[in-house]
């Protein structure tokens, strides 16, 4: 197809949105959307630019001191009648226009219009965030291109709503289980119902005081849910085992084994299995970057309530950041929109900070 992302596209963050919007790009299907970007980015004189899978890198050599990162995912969770975009006053409609094309739209089009930025810069435009990790283009670059990923400070285009959202949330499943003894249900009195005993497993949930942490001014609210339960057998049998899915969300203050441990202090007594975990980021805005980045944006930076691809960055020893014009609220929504606003506001925000 001959490339929507014309010089005159590129030359206007809002336009360069809603070309990338409609470009179809669900998870696992980014080859187009790729293939455009790289591009568009090997035709820039200032930028070395790379590729794996449908991961694309760019960046400058210029000898700055520092080297910041800009990234942004190119996929999008599936459709949902809302592709391709439309315009109703100031708000762009479609999948992906706030998480996170128009994040997006910020990395290409400065990439493209800022040839001597003040520190260097590494441009990523990656691949399967929005599925499973080991889809995730980042993850499969630090995999075999680390190099790619170094750097002194990074900023995750992620939709913020135009503010700072710093570090993030670690997040973990596990599996607490219930056992009893199975039996009849005409004779129940022979068995020990597991689903029953579950009422403990569910009292001390309901009862959790979670935590409320501030980490250099940002707040962090932990949360403990269960959000699955499984257990039976038949229609008259005592079910002799439960099992509940319980979902922990973590201050970057604990590591993935004080959460661990944690949960299983919480569920003493009963058999916990987590499943699934990752850490958490702290704020990381000691970094001069950093600071730099938050007088640019002239307002206080809050804690991120959620995981994102920082903690990727973090583990690397990268601090990083969330900011993006689109509402974290819209994100997967089938009415998913930007504010064109949003959009102008903080493209001159990353312009004044980077020039």
């Amino acid at each position: 197809m001959r490339n929507p992302l014309t010089p005159d596209v590129l030359a206007d963050p809002v336009a360069l949105t809603r070309a990338l919007v409609d470009i179809e790009s669900v998870s696992l299907n980014e080859k187009a959307i790729a293939d455009c970007v790289e591009e568009v980015l090997r035709g820039v004189g200032h930028l070395t630019t790379q590729r794996y899978g449908n991961t694309v890198m760019a960046r400058t050599d210029l000898g700055r001191p520092q080297r910041v990162v800009l990234a942004g995912h190119l996929d999008t969770v599936p459709h949902n009648a809302n592709f391709p975009s439309s315009m109703r006053g100031d708000l762009m409609y479609g999948c992906g226009t706030s998480d996170m094309k128009s994040g997006v739209a910020y990395a290409l089009h400065l990439a493209v219009t800022l040839p001597e930025p003040r520190y260097d810069v590494t441009y990523f435009f990656y691949e399967a965030e929005e599925i499973e990790s080991k889809y995730n283009g980042l993850f499969l670059v630090a995999q075999a291109h680390p190099e790619w990923l170094t750097a002194d400070f990074a900023v995750l285009l992620e939709p913020t709503y135009g503010v700072v959202e710093a570090g993030c949330q670690g997040t973990m499943r596990a599996m607490v289980a219930t056992t009893g003894v199975r039996a009849h249900s005409a004779r129940s009195w022979h068995g020990v119902n597991a689903i029953h005993v579950a009422g403990e497993v569910l009292r001390r949930l309901n009862e959790y005081q979670a935590r409320r942490v501030v980490i250099d001014g940002c707040e962090y609210r932990e949360g403990m849910n269960a959000v699955r339960i499984h257990g039976g057998v038949a229609g008259n049998v005592v079910p002799d085992r439960c099992e509940i899915e319980v979902n922990y969300r973590f201050a970057p203050d604990r590591t993935e084994e004080e959460a661990h441990a944690h949960v299983r202090e919480v569920f003493a007594g009963f058999e916990v299995t987590v499943t699934d975990s990752v850490a958490g980021a702290a704020p990381g805005l000691d970094a001069a970057p950093a600071r730099e980045f938050l007088a640019a944006v002239g307002a206080a930076p809050i804690g991120k309530l959620g995981w994102t691809d920082v903690a990727r960055f973090a583990a690397m020893g990268v601090p990083a950041l969330n900011f993006g014009p689109g509402d974290p609220n819209l994100a997967h929504h089938p009415d998913e929109h930007v504010e064109i606003s949003k959009i102008r506001d903080g493209a001159a925000t990353l312009y004044r900070w980077l020039s």
